[in-house]
Parts: structure tokens; sequence; C-alpha cells
């Protein structure tokens, strides 16, 4: 009779959850992991885009006095390929595994707000078309990604470059906001009976942080945009000396919100980093409480630092050495996290297999990445390489190495989950290793440059300063790794269809989402599993009582799009939490908030009102009952 049963309230589960296929569904769905994988492709496209953007600019200045790229659309390159890789690749594509695993890792159904959910992914791809698109109009951001005045002053950069920009990333703040509120909510409240805060996976302690962080930074950003939006359209002065402005306003606002943004992007990543540890060393994580404090130190801290950014600003020197030291302290709970994940491969049995070779891979790159960036503490060092190919150098040492070697690692390690296929290991491993060689040869060269002088942000450079090869090397390995990428790529598309069934758990992991199948049913848990451990999947007596509930029809939540709201200290359960079905108006809201800021970008004021007229009806019908409800 308990079969029966089961089979019953499984047969509930998928009529009540299950989306049918066709283009309704995909422009009204609210499924998280629907909206985590469009994540993953968007953001990867846009990766794809910043790249072929960097290979330009390497192929420019692979010899001296070459004549590939004029400087006007070299200015466009790097300033699109750092914007590009800041706001439209790194931080969705880490948002694109949280909206996917998060919820699978705690044991719930869905995300808190699944339509905020969506409206946060439409929002995102809008954007990033919105800054796109000025390259059709001759007229991409030219400033660098930081933007500084005065010279994206209208004096100094008169087109609609800077216009781009501005509104592209206030446009794109309303994702990001929504999103990051959307984490905490679900992470605090509505994780599996049992999974008390010193349970909660270390990816989803990474995705609280990154948002806490979000929340509080973005603002400092917007409010920049906003004030030198108003400056270049309305003739304010806030950064306009010869009016009682003050051109340094820009760098603290910029840098109150890009410091912690170097975590925001890190954090995630760390995450990413401690959920894979532990499954290839074959044992629980060492110091899993102190990583996970560890990783909120990071984010809190992440606000002191921001005037390092600022050494040659000129200053006071005591406002200099207390930025200093702050620097110098923050390095002490990354140390912790390194320190976590080595004693944990030390002690375990490892497992080499290609999501662990690009673990490997983010530790020695993310320690001479580390290094350099103490060096960075040290006031008279950093005035003497400010601006220089040093900085370039460390940058992508800690962000690449430190966010994108983890991301490698976390498309090969959820693969199996996502797809239900496996990627061809022997492809894998040559194209870590084309990969590894590639970015260290693009990359370690520019310290030797940056101590040579060459400047940052230049497109060309005279043959006699010894400058030509290590930009020739810098060059070939930054097609190495391009080779690299592409490699994962074609892996990725050939083992979609063609890879080797997975099976629910090909690794032996330790954590919610593989108990699961994969790739996972719309309603993710037939019965929602209780948690006694930081390593629930492990617990096997656990994941037999899951099967038991289910006989039973306890933890089952058949009556709609139900999951359970529990306590935020010890997820003790409060309520059943139901949550909405598929809507158009996310969609129709992020295209209404797309209309207003075109018609701002373009000066049309009147269109532009009837844009927020149209945003609050699509807010109004955000809320209109549903049939049935």
């Amino acid at each position: 009779m308990s079969t029966v049963v089961g089979r019953e309230e499984l047969q509930r589960l998928e009529s009540i959850w299950a989306e049918k296929p066709g283009l309704r569904t995909f422009l009204t769905t609210v499924d998280h992991k629907k909206i985590g994988t469009r994540y993953l492709v968007t953001s990867f496209a846009f990766f794809v885009a910043a790249g072929l953007e960097a290979l330009s600019m390497r192929t420019q200045l692979a010899v001296p006095d070459a004549g590939a790229i004029g400087p006007k659309a070299y200015d466009e390159l790097f300033s699109m390929h750092g914007t590009t890789m800041i706001f439209l690749f790194v931080t969705p594509m880490l948002n694109g595994f949280g909206n996917y695993m998060v919820p699978l890792q705690i044991g719930a159904r869905d995300m808190a707000f699944p339509r905020m959910n969506a409206l946060s992914y439409w929002i995102y791809l809008a954007s990033g078309i919105f800054l796109y698109s000025s390259f059709l109009l001759g007229s991409a951001p030219n400033d660098g990604w930081f933007n500084y005045t005065p010279l994206a002053e209208k004096a100094f950069t008169p087109g609609l470059n800077i216009d781009f920009y501005n509104l592209g990333l206030l446009f794109l703040t309303v994702s990001s906001t929504v999103g990051a509120t959307n984490f905490l909510v679900t992470i605090f409240k509505l994780r599996a009976p049992g999974m008390s805060l010193n349970r909660i996976p270390l990816f989803c302690w990474a995705m609280a942080a990154q948002s806490f962080s979000l929340i509080f930074a973005l603002p400092a950003l917007s409010v920049a945009n906003i004030f030198l939006e108003l400056e270049r359209r309305f003739d304010f002065h806030f950064f306009d000396r010869a009016h009682g402005g003050d051109a340094l306003l820009w760098q603290h606002l910029f840098w109150i919100f890009g410091h912690p943004d170097v975590y925001i992007i890190f954090l995630p990543a760390v995450g990413i980093v401690s959920t894979v540890v532990p499954v290839f060393a074959r044992r629980s994580m060492i110091a899993h409480d102190w990583l996970a404090l560890a990783t909120m130190a990071t984010a809190f801290i992440g606000f002191g630092v921001w005037v390092h950014h600022m050494f040659a600003t000129g200053l006071s020197n005591v406002t200099y050495a207390f930025y200093s030291a702050a620097s110098m302290v923050i390095v002490i709970p990354s140390g912790v996290q390194i320190f976590g994940w080595l004693a944990t491969v030390l002690k375990g049995r490892p497992v080499i297999r290609s999501p662990f070779l690009y673990i490997l891979g983010f530790i020695v790159t993310f320690v001479i990445g580390g290094v350099t960036g103490v060096m960075f503490a040290a006031i008279p060092f950093d005035q003497q390489i400010t601006d220089s190919y040093f900085v370039v150098a460390h940058f992508h040492y800690v962000l690449f190495g430190g966010a994108v070697f983890p991301i490698f690692a976390g498309i090969h390690y959820w693969f199996p989950k996502i797809t239900g296929r496996m990627l061809d290991e022997r492809l894998a491993t040559w194209s870590f290793w084309l990969f590894f060689v590639g970015f260290n040869l693009t990359f370690f060269p520019m310290h030797i440059l940056g101590l040579l002088g060459e400047p940052r942000r230049v497109y060309t450079y005279h043959p006699g300063f010894g400058w030509g090869l290590w930009n020739l090397l810098s060059t070939i390995g930054a097609f190495t790794l391009a080779v690299g990428i592409l490699g994962t790529v074609v892996n990725v598309l050939w083992s979609r269809s063609a890879g080797a069934a997975a099976g629910d758990d090909p690794w032996g992991a330790n954590t919610l989402e593989w108990a699961t199948s994969s790739p996972p049913p719309e309603y993710n848990f037939p019965s929602i599993p209780v948690v006694h451990s930081v390593d629930p999947n492990w617990d096997v007596e656990d994941r037999r009582d899951d099967a038991r509930r289910l006989e039973h029809a306890e933890l089952t939540l058949s009556g709609g799009h139900e999951t359970i709201g529990t306590d935020w200290l010890d997820a003790d359960i409060e309520e059943i939490h139901e949550g909405p079905s598929e809507s158009p108006w996310p969609l129709l809201l992020a295209l209404t908030l797309s209309w207003f800021f075109v018609a701002f970008l373009a000066g049309h004021w009147v269109i532009a009102g009837i844009g927020v007229g149209l945003i609050a009806v699509a807010v109004g019908g955000w809320h209109l009952k549903e049939p049935g409800e």
C-alpha cells in the first residue's frame, strides 16, 4: 500500500510542476534550474565576446608599432573587455550556478521568489544587449571599466559612449539587487529541516556573503552613475572642480563598490572550491565552520580596503596607513581558506579528475595573485607600479585565476547534474593543461612588463623599450588559453548529447544536489530531505528515510508549488511556502524597463515618461491574482 501511495505522490508532483515545452514556457518559466541554465549560457556567450576583445588587443600588442587596431577601437575594446568580464560574465556566471544549485543544496523546491528570479535574468540579458548595442552605433564605452572622471565628462567624451556605460550599469544593478535579495531569503528561510546555520553548505555561505556585499556595495556605484549622467545630461557639477565638484569623488564612490566587487566575484568562486575539494579528497571538509566564518569575514573586511586603489591620488599619509593595514589584514581569512583546503586534501585520499585539476590550478594561481596583492599594500611599491602592466598581471591572477578556474571546475563538476551526461575526461584534461599553461604564459610576463615600465591601456609601443619579447610571449599565451577554452566548449557541446550516462551521483558527493536524479525533476525532491550533518548525502540512513517518507506521503508537499519555510537559525519548520507557477510579468517588466533606458539614452523624454507608465502597468499586472488563486 505504501508503494502505491508513493507512486501517487510522484504522479501528483509531476502533474503540478511539469511545464509544457514550447515558446510560451520558454518566455514565462520561473523554474530556478532553467533560469540558472540560461544565466550560465548567456554569461558564457559574454565571456566569449570578452575573449575575442582580449585576443584582438593581444594581436595589436604582439609586436611594437603594430597597426592592427587604431587607438579609438583599442580604447573601446579594453573598456568593453573589462566591463564584460566584471559585470556581464563572472558574477552572472556564478549566479547561474547559484540559481541552479542553491535550492538543491538546501533541499528546497525553488527560490524564495521565483518571479523575481526570472525578472533578474531578463533584466540581465536586456542590460547586456543594451551595452553591446553601443558597438552598432560606434559609441561603445571607451574610458575603461572604471570610467574615471574628468575623462568621462561631456567635455572630454562628448558622444554616447559614457551614457551607454552609466545607463547600462544602472539597468544591470536592478538585476543584481533583485537576485541578491532572493538568494538571502532563500538561503536563510527555505532550508531543509535540520540544516542549521552550522550545516549550511559552504557554497551557500559564499552566495550569502556575495549577496550581502552586493546589497551594500551597489548603491555607491549607482550613485556614481546617476551623478555622472546628471552631469553629462543636465549640467550638474558633482565631479567638476571648476564649479565646486571633485573628480576624486568618482573614485571614492566607484571603489567603495569596486573593491568589495573583487570579493563579490571571488567568494562564490571559492564556494565552488569548498564544494569540490571534499568530494575529490574523499573526506569531510576540515574546519568547515572556520571556512564559513572566513567567507563572511572576507566580505566584511572588503568594505574597508577601497582606498588602496587610490594610493597615487595624493590623499593624506594617515589615510594611506589605515588602508594599507586593512589591505594586509584581509589576507588572514583568505589564508584560513587556503589552509583548510590544503589540509583537507592532505588528510584525505585525493582522486584526480578534471574538476579537481582546475581547483589545484586555482590554488597555484591565486596564491601568486595573493602575494602580489600584499605587495600592493606596501604604499611606496604601489605608487611605483600604479597604472603599469604589473597591475594588469595582479588583477588577472586574482580575478581570472581566482574566479575563472573555479568556474571551469564548476562546469566540469556540475555538468553531470545539469545534463545527466559525463564530459569526456581525456579532452577535459588536455583542455585544462592548455588553459593552465596559456593563462600563466599570458599574464606572468606582464609582471615583468610592469617592472620594465610598460603602462597599461596604451595601444602601441616603441621597439626600443625592450617590451617586444614579453608582449609576444603574452600574446602566444592568450591564444593557447583560447584553445584550452575552446576544448571545453567542444567537450560540453559534444557530451551534452553523446556523453556517457552519469547516473544520479557519479562523483560520490556529499551535498544534497546529488541526492536527487541527474538532471533533477521539476520539483527537485519527491520528499523534502531531512539533514543531520554538513555532509548530508553521505548520511546513507537519512537518505533511506527520505524514501520512506515518500512512501508515506510525508513532506511531499503535493498541494501546489509548495516548499517549506524554516527558522533561520535551526531550520525548524515554520510554514508551507507556496510559490507562483509560470508568469509573463517578469519578461514584460524587463521589456518596459528596457523601453525607459533606451528612451533616456536617446533623450526622448516623453517616450521615457511613457516607459515609466508602462513600468507601473507591468508592476500592477505582476500583483494581479492568477485565475484559480
